[in-house]
């Protein structure tokens, strides 16, 4: 063969070769994926993040590192999702608080943390509504007698939440502006803290996930009043509900996963096909049934359509409830 024909047969070659090789150096994903949960470790969704990031790391065969980055109500580790590299390789557990904290801050006229159309979801993966419960042996036996007391002591009894205008400060001001009472709000970096509190006598009530209260209540240390869903918790069957009480509030604590837009289409499939097949995993399913957090799975497409739909309804109940601390 002559010299000129093999030098074009290699150069031809060569062109094929390498955009292979580009491609399989970056086939996603090719590193690490770090799970960013915006709250301390305890609370519904660090307890929602590391059987997902688990189960994740199977099916995308790279681990998938849960990292919590703490502060102002979730405001921090989610804003730092959405101004990360769109690159798939930095993911949130966000919770509902996701839509209030820009609402939040605008209500206060503070430039926000992150605007939502900085997250593109990929997955909702569980939906609780909140239980308010107060210590075993405090003197309320329901709702009914809690009211009448902060009446006659306005500003008085005290609840711990995870942090100004998070999930566990909007069920409660959402409960107070409508029975007419007034609380005194004592905020922690998240739901493990604001547990301890309560457990420890720092504070009177708290609302929280099934998840994180009903250890506590099986316990003997934690009573239950009502919850917020429109139907009863099936671990809490005598626990009414607020709308049963004549309350017209409904508030859930939803967990579900993020990655910064204008990600990818690719990446963006490689990462909600994971969680597809997370949803299917024995594992999982176990991890979340022990936490007794039933898995309530949507795709993108209609986790979009349910987000809308929560965000919108959050920022009347912020419009509502106004300033508070």
């Amino acid at each position: 063969m002559p010299c000129s024909v093999l030098r074009a047969t290699l150069a031809a070659l060569a062109l094929l070769v390498v955009p292979l090789a580009v491609a399989a150096q970056d086939a996603f994903p090719s590193r690490p994926i770090t799970m960013v949960v915006p709250f301390p470790p305890g609370g519904v969704a660090d307890q929602t993040a590391r059987p997902t990031a688990a189960a994740m790391e199977k099916y995308l065969k790279q681990p998938v590192v849960v990292a919590n980055r703490v502060g102002a109500a979730g405001a921090v580790g989610m804003a730092s999702v959405a101004n990360a590299r769109p690159d798939g390789y930095t993911i949130v557990m966000a919770l509902s608080s996701i839509s209030v904290i820009p609402e939040a801050d605008k209500l206060f006229g503070r430039t926000p943390a992150y605007t939502l159309d900085q997250l593109s979801p990929l997955a909702l993966i569980s939906s609780d509504p909140t239980i308010l419960v107060v210590p075993a042996d405090s003197p309320w036996k329901t709702v009914a007698q809690l009211v009448a007391d902060a009446k006659q002591r306005p500003g008085l009894i005290a609840y711990s939440s995870s942090g100004v205008y998070g999930t566990l400060h909007m069920a409660m001001e959402m409960f107070a502006h409508a029975a007419g009472i007034k609380l005194r709000h004592v905020p922690f970096n998240g739901a493990g803290p604001a547990m301890t509190a309560i457990l420890g006598g720092h504070v009177q009530a708290l609302a929280s996930g099934p998840g994180v209260v009903i250890p506590q209540i099986q316990a003997g240390k934690l009573r239950p009043l009502a919850g917020w869903g429109a139907a009863r918790v099936a671990a809490l069957p005598d626990v009414p509900t607020f709308k049963e009480l004549g309350y017209d509030i409904e508030f859930y604590i939803w967990a579900g996963l993020y990655a910064p837009a204008k990600t990818p289409d690719p990446v963006m499939a490689a990462l909600r096909n994971a969680v597809r097949q997370v949803i299917k995993d024995p594992n999982f399913n176990t991890a979340m049934e022990n936490l007794q957090t039933p898995v309530s799975y949507l795709d993108a497409p209609e986790f979009q359509k349910f987000w809308d739909k929560d965000a919108k309804m959050l920022a009347e109940a912020i419009q509502r409830i106004g300033k508070v601390e």
